[in-house]
């Protein structure tokens, strides 16, 4: 078991040793880049917009049936239906 490190089992800092003391990016550069590198979610190549969407009620009713995931799924529908070329889309009525 690891023995308690308390304030006063740490020598205090000289004038000499705080004089010395250089940023730990310049010492470490590596494990300052590897903290960097692993804060917070890894950017993605693709990144989704946020858009305000006014549906019918019964449309959401039905996605939201649908169980988890219906937001990713609407996507890929609506994914599909960007890429059908224009003249083979279903026209509205």
């Amino acid at each position: 078991m690891k023995k308690r490190v308390d304030d006063y089992d740490l020598p205090e800092m000289t004038p000499k040793m705080l004089k010395s003391m250089r940023p730990a990016r310049d010492v470490r550069p590596e494990l300052v880049a590897a903290y960097e590198r692993s804060r917070g979610r890894p950017p993605k190549a693709v990144r989704k917009v946020p858009v305000t969407l006014r549906l019918d009620a019964d449309v959401v009713t039905a996605l939201k049936a649908s169980g988890p995931g219906w937001q990713t799924r609407t996507n890929a529908l609506l994914a599909k239906w960007a890429k059908t070329p224009a003249a083979k889309r279903p026209q509205p009525r």
